[in-house]
C-alpha cells in the first residue's frame, strides 16, 4: 500500500510539472516550439512599433487614425477577421492611411487546445478579410491572449508565418488611468520594443486618451515609430 501511494505521488508530481511546463510555454511571449516569434527587436536603433489589438470599430477606429495622422505615425493593427468583415470600411480606412494590418484570428478564441482545422479556419478566414480590405503586405499573426502551444505554432511554421507578441503592455488592467498608461509605456520602451495597446472598445477610453502622450513622450526621447513590417525590414543586414 505504501509503495502504491509513493507511485501515485510520483505520477501526480510528474503531471503537475508537465502542466506547469505547458502553461509556461503557452504564456511565453519570447518562445514557441515551432516557427519564428518576435517579441522585440535586438537593435540599438531608436525604433519602436505601436501595435493595437482587436477591432476595427466604427466608433473608435476613426479616433485612433486621427491621432496617428496628427503625429504622422504609422502603426500595426492586429484585427479580428469577424470585426474586419463587419466593419470593412474601417479596415479599408486603416490600409488607406498607410498602416499595417495583422491577423488576430477570426473570433479571438484561445487557440491552445484547439484542433488543426479550427486553427486553420480562424487564421485563413481572417487573411481573406485583410486582403479584401486592400492590404497587400506581409500578414503577421498575434495569438489571442498571447496564448500558443503546439498546433498553432506548427501551423504558423508550416505556412511560414511570423508570430508577433510584445514586450511592453501597460493597459492589461481596465482600471489603469491614461496618465499611468502613458508614463509606464514611455518608461518601459527600449530600442526595438513592441508596444501593445487596446483601443477599440468603449472600455478602453484610458488607452485612447493615453495615445497622444505616448507618442509625444517617445518622440521626445528620439524614437521613430514604425510598423512591424518596417521594423523587421530594419533588422535585415
Amino acid at each position: 500500500m505504501r509503495r502504491l501511494l509513493k507511485r501515485v505521488g510520483w505520477w501526480l508530481l510528474l503531471v503537475l510539472l508537465l502542466s506547469a511546463t505547458l502553461l509556461l510555454l503557452a504564456r511565453s511571449r519570447d518562445f514557441q516550439l515551432f516557427g519564428q516569434l518576435v517579441s522585440h527587436l535586438d537593435t540599438h536603433e531608436p525604433v519602436v512599433a505601436l501595435t493595437f489589438d482587436d477591432g476595427p470599430s466604427e466608433q473608435f477606429t476613426p479616433q485612433v487614425l486621427a491621432i496617428l495622422a496628427r503625429y504622422q505615425v504609422k502603426a500595426t493593427f492586429f484585427v479580428t477577421g469577424r470585426e474586419a468583415s463587419q466593419h470593412s470600411a474601417m479596415a479599408k480606412a486603416i490600409v488607406a492611411a498607410g498602416h499595417q494590418l495583422g491577423n488576430h484570428s477570426w473570433s479571438h478564441p484561445r487557440l491552445v487546445f484547439r484542433s488543426y482545422a479550427v486553427i486553420t479556419n480562424e487564421i485563413e478566414r481572417t487573411d481573406i478579410a485583410i486582403r479584401q480590405a486592400g492590404y497587400l503586405g506581409p500578414i503577421y499573426f498575434r495569438p489571442p491572449y498571447g496564448k500558443k502551444l503546439l498546433l498553432l505554432p506548427w501551423y504558423l511554421k508550416q505556412h511560414q508565418r511570423v508570430t508577433v507578441t510584445w514586450n511592453v503592455e501597460a493597459d492589461a488592467d481596465l482600471g489603469v488611468d491614461a496618465d499611468t498608461i502613458a508614463q509606464q509605456v514611455v518608461a518601459q520602451v527600449k530600442p526595438g520594443s513592441i508596444v501593445l495597446l487596446h483601443v477599440m472598445y468603449a472600455s478602453r477610453e484610458a488607452s485612447r486618451a493615453a495615445l497622444p502622450s505616448i507618442i509625444e513622450g517617445l518622440q521626445a526621447k528620439g524614437y521613430r515609430l514604425v510598423t512591424m513590417a518596417e521594423m523587421l525590414q530594419d533588422s535585415q543586414p
